[in-house]
């Protein structure tokens, strides 16, 4: 089974078999995605994270679907019903759903009326049904009983087992599966207008797309609606051809044929399809939604940290007050503040805020200020843009604070800062965010980050497991300096848990800083596996072998040694560099005992030692004074930064309080089949101003520069 299995897997996903076995074999053997990516290359090909993920899960999948089918035709043998093409067809069968299908006719049921019917023996009459036999009501007649008193109640008996046998024909039921598939629409209307006030589900409410065009983000606002009780949603199928199909079956057709087609078409069939496609489409559009989130999320994970700043928190609220906190280079608390700076303050209130913040400013060397994006965020922006006129040399930033106050109330926060109230630790989360968005997001639920569309309609289960997946490939792609990262952070590592986190943790706190990657192995339940998988992508910038701050693995020390022996480096200096850089990579790793690709990678890290990956991506961007949207006009040239990118389009932070939305129409003059292939979350982007409703402050925004847009 398991050489079926990677013969099929490889042909799937467009790999060589010995990828694929690869692949397996170093999962069985207890090691983690990220080592398997970075360290054992040349073992596969060279394959990535998300190929090896692929792989893993679709050989769980695989699995699964073998041990069903095994189940099923144990249980149709017990029977003695199990031929040589049932046999082949349920093997054939690639999804579990059609597993099911074939098994139907043979399952355990629950008593039903043409079982009852079967009991009181009225199959033959059924049989008679069949042959169109003319003297059907005498037969009837001859087998009334208890059960069945006339043999009007014996007909509709032997109707009854009729349906049944119909509703289970497994190549008729496929039949309308597929003609559903194609020709089906899936419809809405209106249900209760009252539960919609905002009236968000306004286009759905009379509403019609068909099965095989509809789109995954309407699939999921259907089921949102249907579960609110604002939309009825149904199917609208061409019945008249499906009776037609299933009528010219049979060679007579007599009035009992044309009931039993009826019922079985009407109350069996179509309903059983109906319940299979609307689940189908569910799953193919959590799918998308969870996919959609995850690449918007990967992308929020690597925006480039701005290292080194004195940063300023401002939680904006309206009657509460803001909560600031200032945070020194290396992102430890250094004072919190609440400042009272837009209504209902007083004025009075007001001018003290601005004397507070300015001071503040001073005392600790803010260079940058970073403003939440929730309640009040435009009037605290319009407020510190005021007092920054006496600070030129300050900037401030508007970062997205979803999920601030879920890591503000965890435990984990309570834990960092017992004393601080909720709102003075969603200022701190704020100002760290922007020094260094990884490893502040890390302690947050995936989910809270609100960089997806549905995340709440779809399976909970699949999102988090794609979402971990994301931040351990992103976390492990960028290493982790293991002196000051967090238990939070460095339970992503490959090979680490949240036990051996916190015993890292623990360990520096006692035993002070740790001075080499060989030293880690002294932590309480670190043991040689874990230490294998995880040496790699933790980070000590403090150790004397440059190489524990690189992504080289210790396995490769040795070789590294020899390759500066032969090089004759001593340190890496720019001629170092250059001798690195002109290294033939083929035959040196054949002499150094080293896969090409490893000696690539140990190339690269050396000739960038500390690197941090995401210092080629995006900064966010720094303002200095506000913009409101009465401010803007048609045809307005912006910078913004892409906050979230969904299925119709991107919104883009320009500077006003709310995000404008670039549709997928406005995206390229080319066409473009989804907004990913172009946008991603945290880049920057000039935009022009497309349509503009200010009552609604309501901004459309457009990647064609109005004299392309013709």
């Amino acid at each position: 089974m398991e050489n079926i299995n990677i013969e099929k897997i490889a042909q799937k996903l467009g790999l060589k078999e010995s990828q694929v076995s690869q692949v397996l074999d170093l999962t069985a053997e207890g090691n983690t995605i990220p080592f398997i990516a970075r360290y054992r290359k040349e073992m596969t090909g060279n394959l990535d994270e998300v190929e090896i993920k692929a792989i893993i899960d679709l050989d769980k999948s695989m699995t699964a679907l073998a041990e069903r089918k095994a189940t099923v035709l144990a249980k149709i043998e017990e029977q003695g019903k199990l031929t040589d093409a049932l046999r082949s067809e349920i093997e054939a069968a690639e999804k579990l759903a059609d597993v099911e299908e074939l098994y139907l006719p043979y399952k355990e049921k629950r008593r039903t009326k043409a079982t009852i019917a079967r009991e009181a023996g009225l199959f033959p009459l059924a049989r008679f049904i069949l042959q169109d036999a003319a003297n059907l009501q005498e037969e009837a007649e001859k087998l009334t009983s208890e059960a069945f008193p006339t043999a009007e109640a014996v007909l509709a008996g032997a109707v009854d087992i009729l349906t049944e046998a119909i509703s289970e024909d497994t190549k008729l039921r496929a039949w309308t599966y597929h003609e559903m598939q194609t020709n089906s629409s899936i419809v809405s209307s209106l249900k209760d207008g009252d539960l919609d006030e905002k009236q968000v589900f306004q286009i759905y409410y009379d509403f019609s797309e068909k099965i095989a065009t509809m789109q995954g983000y309407r699939t999921l606002a259907l089921n949102r609606g249907e579960k609110l009780g604002i939309l009825k949603v149904g199917f609208e199928h061409n019945l008249e051809k499906i009776l037609r199909f299933f009528e010219v079956r049979f060679k007579v057709k007599n009035a009992y044929i044309i009931e039993a087609v009826q019922q079985a078409v009407k109350k069996k069939i179509i309903p059983a399809m109906e319940r299979r496609i609307r689940t189908e489409l569910t799953e193919t559009a959590e799918d998308g939604a969870i996919q959609l989130f995850s690449d918007n999320l990967r992308h929020l994970l690597l925006i480039a940290p701005l290292k080194g700043r004195v940063v300023l928190g401002f939680d904006p609220a309206f009657r509460t007050g803001a909560k600031l906190a200032v945070v020194d280079a290396t992102g430890k608390m250094l004072t919190t503040h609440v400042i009272y700076p837009v209504a209902p303050a007083k004025p009075a209130q007001i001018e003290a805020s601005k004397k507070e913040l300015s001071e503040l400013i001073e005392q600790f060397g803010v260079e940058i200020i970073a403003i939440g994006n929730g309640t009040a965020s435009r009037e605290s922006e319009a407020f510190v843009a005021e007092v920054l006129k006496s600070h030129p040399s300050v900037s401030y930033v508007i970062v997205n604070e979803s999920g601030a106050s879920v890591y503000s109330a965890s435990e984990l926060a309570r834990h960092e800062f017992p004393d601080l109230t909720v709102e003075k630790r969603s200022a701190i989360s704020i100002a760290r965010r922007l020094q260094d968005p990884l490893a502040e997001l890390v302690k947050i639920d995936p989910k809270s980050i609100g960089v997806g569309q549905y995340q709440h309609d779809v399976s909970q289960k699949k999102l988090s497991e794609s979402l971990d997946f994301v931040v351990d490939t992103v976390v492990n792609q960028v290493g982790v300096n293991v002196n000051t990262a967090s238990p939070a952070l460095l339970a992503h590592v490959a090979g680490l848990n949240k036990t051996i986190s916190e015993n890292i943790v623990k360990y520096r706190e006692t035993e002070g800083l740790i001075w080499s990657r060989e030293a880690i192995k002294k932590v309480p339940r670190l043991g040689a596996k874990a230490f294998e998988q995880a040496a790699g992508f933790l980070r000590i910038p403090e150790s004397d072998n440059l190489l524990d701050n690189t992504g080289v693995h210790p396995e490769s020390y040795q070789a590294v040694e020899e390759l500066f022996k032969r090089l004759e480096i001593s340190s890496l200096d720019e001629s170092a560099q250059a001798k690195l850089k002109a290294v033939q990579t083929a035959s040196l790793a054949k002499e150094l005992g080293l896969g090409e690709e490893t000696l690539k990678d140990i190339i690269a890290d050396l000739l960038k030692p500390g690197r941090d990956l995401r210092d080629s991506f995006d900064a966010p961007v720094l303002r200095q004074d506000v913009l409101d949207i009465k401010d803007l006009r048609i045809g307005q040239k912006l910078e913004g930064v892409v906050r979230n990118v969904v299925d119709f389009g991107a919104f883009v932070d320009i500077g006003i309080h709310e995000d404008g939305l670039i549709h997928i129409s406005k995206i390229s003059k080319n066409f473009v089949k989804h907004p990913s292939q172009v946008l991603s979350v945290g880049d920057l982007v000039t935009v022009w101003v497309d349509k503009l409703d200010v009552e609604r402050e309501k901004v459309n925004l457009s990647l064609i520069a109005p004299n392309e847009s013709k």
